[in-house]
């Protein structure tokens, strides 16, 4: 991230601008530059310690990640004709009033399903 040198090169103002650009608060005094350079070395090693320990953001339980994977097999692939029809409105075209508010609904739950399969590969890593 940050080394100790390329911190101590900058100003005071500097330091405090990078730490307010990523929501830190210098350690100790703010009139020392060292209260800013500890905060902005150590602060990633700090918050991947939180979320190993469970604090902040967490991984999602073995059980939630399972109940993704069901509501998208409930939600199932669409047909031929469905797809032809998401492709027909991804391309702006549109059905009258009120098969159009349907044909809304089919196209936002194709992009939920795709939204979902895109969630379950980011957590599977």
């Amino acid at each position: 991230m940050f080394t100790r040198s390329e911190l101590e090169s900058k100003t005071i103002q500097e330091l405090r601008d990078l730490c307010r650009r990523y929501g830190l608060k210098p350690t100790g005094n703010s009139g020392y530059k060292n209260s800013y350079i500890v905060s902005l070395m150590s602060f990633p090693a700090i918050a991947l310690k939180q979320m190993e320990d469970g604090r902040g953001i967490k991984r999602l339980s073995f059980e939630a990640f399972q109940n993704i994977g069901a509501a998208l097999d409930q939600m199932n692939d669409p047909t031929d004709e469905q797809a032809a029809l998401i492709k027909l409105t991804m391309e702006e075209r549109r059905l009258r009033a009120p098969l159009s508010w349907e044909q809304q609904k089919l196209l936002n739950l194709y992009i939920a399903k795709q939204k979902l399969e895109e969630v379950m590969y980011l957590l599977g890593e």
